[in-house]
């Protein structure tokens, strides 16, 4: 069975205190303990403190998110696709798509992307050898 970080089995455990003890010596053997229990103690404390300050910052910056809303398990593909299919040319979600489509671009974010116009008919597509 180990002890986590170090992953010492009882047995090495037992041999690793009787080392100390041996080397320390059984005058000094009390003294280090309780040092060892101060720094164990005074570790767990600030890791604490860590911890609930990152909860707070994380709290603070995430307080407002609709996490309801980022459920990715109310997004149905079926629904997304059959409603993007059934939706008729002229829909209020369609004409505004495209009344933000102009000639400059479309604003994708906070991004203009240019809108190519369509390629004369048996062209090639233009190519880039330095894409990946």
């Amino acid at each position: 069975m180990g002890s986590g970080l170090f992953n010492v089995n009882g047995a090495e455990l037992v041999v690793i205190l009787l080392v100390v003890a041996l080397v320390v010596g059984p005058d000094r053997l009390p003294e280090y303990a309780r040092q060892l229990a101060q720094f164990v103690r005074a570790a767990r404390d600030q890791v604490t403190k860590v911890r609930e300050r990152v909860d707070e910052e994380v709290q603070a910056e995430l307080g407002d998110v609709d996490w309801k809303a980022l459920d990715p398990r109310q997004y149905d593909p079926r629904r997304i696709v059959r409603e993007a299919l059934l939706d008729e040319p002229g829909t209020s979600r369609n004409a505004a798509a495209g009344a933000s489509v102009s000639a400059a671009g479309a604003s994708v974010g906070r991004a203009t992307v240019p809108v190519q116009p369509a390629l004369p008919a048996g062209e090639p597509a233009p190519f880039d050898d330095e894409a990946t």
